[in-house]
Parts: C-alpha cells; structure tokens; sequence
C-alpha cells in the first residue's frame, strides 16, 4: 500500500472527513482490519487565509512547498492538499517535489466524465468560483461551467469563511445554498459541484433533487484508489 501525504487544517473540520473517507474507503477496498497509511501535516489556517485575502499566494505557495517536501521526506507516495482554493498553487508545489499531486479539479472532472456529464454549477470559495485555476481543469475535459451571479458569489464565500471553516452550521445558510442551486439548476447546470470542501457539512444530496458532487469525497475516495491501486 501507498502512504499518502495529506496536506490538511484548510479547515481542519473537513480535513477529519478526509481521514474518515479515505480510511473507509481502504476498509471497503481491502476488508479485515485495513486502514490508510497517512501522513498528515495539518496547517494553522489563519496564517493561510492571510495570504489568500491579501493576494500573497507565492508566500502560501512556498509554505506549502516546504510542507510537501516535508511529507515526502517522511515517505510519502503522493500528496493530497485537502482544499479546493489551494490548488492554485500546486503547480508551484509540483516543480519543488518528485512524487504527484493527486488534483481535486481533475479528480472531480473525471468522476463527471465518466458519468456523461457536460453542464456543472459550481459553488466554492470566490477564488474557486471567479479564477481559472481550477475551472481550467474542467474546460479542458470540455465541461461548460456556471457559477452563481456577484451577490451569490459573495453570500457563498461568506458562509464558507465566516461560517462552515468555523463549524458552524446554519439553517438558514442551507436555505441561502439550496436558493443558489436552484438558480444554477435553471440556468442548465446538470449537476453542482460542491467545491469547496466545507460545503457538504452544510448541504446533503438528500436536501437537493439535482445531483451533486462533493469533492471531499471524491478526491479521498481517489486518493484511497491511488492508494491501494
């Protein structure tokens, strides 16, 4: 088996749904007693929503850099970055490590791909929503992609930051989200991503009738495939 290298604390509240996800996964995969071999190295998140408000992602870059270089010293086979929004910078991480980035964009598009999919809604932080980063990912595997307008894009990353990254969760923020999926559902978006990886301790599949896709899930449940694969 593989040791994975998460990269976590953006927030440190999905990051224990990695660890659940990934370990389940393994458990499903190999059966008995297995579980993942991890190694996890969990960031003080205020010092990287810092640089992110302020615009200084080469010094969010290069600490991540030193982080990833950190888990593959100590063993790791891949890095995970359990965080949609720092994806931005893992090209700069990349070019400092010789071991992979299992992408959570890519992973979420091939999991679209494959199930035919061609219009998404996306929901995020604003620099997930707004930048191309990470909906370059999913245009190069020739999905269109909506977001919501200017005030859905603020209401969503004000939930995100002064909300669900704190842990709390909200009625009426689910009814805020289940408002603004409703609106991509009528603009054409076939599904939702839900890419932030907070957004599923607020909004469930059971809550919507449009499919959604939770990439939390889905970048775990492919780090678990690497792992094992």
């Amino acid at each position: 088996m593989k040791t994975i290298g998460l990269i976590g604390g953006m927030s440190w509240e999905s990051t224990t749904s990695y660890y659940q996800l990934i370990n389940e996964a393994v458990k499903k995969a190999l059966g008995g007693l297995h579980s993942a071999k991890i190694l996890l190295y969990s960031v003080d998140f205020a010092e990287i929503e810092q640089y992110q408000a302020s615009g200084d992602w080469d010094k969010s870059a290069d600490l991540l850099s030193g982080i990833a270089q950190k888990l593959e010293s100590a063993g790791a086979d891949f890095i995970v970055i359990c965080t949609n929004t720092m994806h931005k910078v893992a090209p700069q991480i990349q070019e400092k490590i010789a071991i992979p980035i299992l992408h959570i964009a890519q992973a979420t598009a091939d999991s679209l791909l494959k199930n035919g999919v061609q219009k998404v809604g996306l929901l995020g932080t604003k620099y997930t929503m707004t930048q191309d980063f990470y909906k370059s990912k999913l245009h190069e595997a020739g999905l269109e992609v909506l977001i919501p307008d200017q005030k859905g894009i603020a209401e969503v990353n004000r939930i995100i930051y002064d909300e669900l990254c704190l842990g709390n969760i909200k009625e009426s923020s689910k009814q805020t989200y289940l408002a603004i999926i409703d609106d991509l559902k009528n603009a054409g978006a076939e599904v939702v991503i839900l890419g932030c990886t907070e957004i599923g301790l607020l909004v469930k599949q059971e809550d919507t009738d449009l499919p959604l896709y939770d990439t939390t899930k889905i970048h775990a449940e492919k780090a678990a495939e690497w792992a094992v694969g």
